[in-house]
């Protein structure tokens, strides 16, 4: 969701999604794909990936959902130290994965993200 979020509100600039515990190759979770349809926003096509060093190393900067990742990328991977960041950084909140729950939990992760990628993008903006 954060990927087609980003997306759509900086065409010009290639984003990539990949996960900690991606299960590859699967699409997106129905709850999301509806309620990313129903902004207009498609993600029938996106399949999971796994983060792997290569995406770290050619990232200019990597966004994650919580602080715990922010850790665990900048541990797993130490070349991305310095430009693995927290979505909620500007306001300080974990945006907690809904994988499993309810509609509810898609809605308020998908509130979170937008926040979040709203914060970040004003920023992104500044610099291309």
């Amino acid at each position: 969701m954060a990927e087609a979020l980003i997306k759509e509100r900086l065409p010009d600039v290639e984003i990539n999604s990949a996960g900690i515990d991606a299960l590859v190759g699967r699409s997106a979770d129905k709850l999301a794909i509806e309620l990313m349809g129903e902004r207009r926003i498609s993600i029938g096509g996106h399949r999971a990936q796994q983060l792997v060093a290569p995406f770290c190393t050619t990232a200019d900067m990597i966004l994650a959902m919580d602080d715990s990742q922010v850790a665990y990328i900048g541990k797993r991977y130490p070349t991305c130290r310095g430009k693995v960041f927290k979505l909620g950084k500007f306001s300080d909140f974990d945006i907690k994965d809904p994988y499993g729950g309810t509609r509810t939990d898609f809605e308020v992760c998908l509130d979170s993200i937008d926040r979040g990628v709203n914060e970040w993008v004003e920023r992104i903006k500044l610099f291309n």
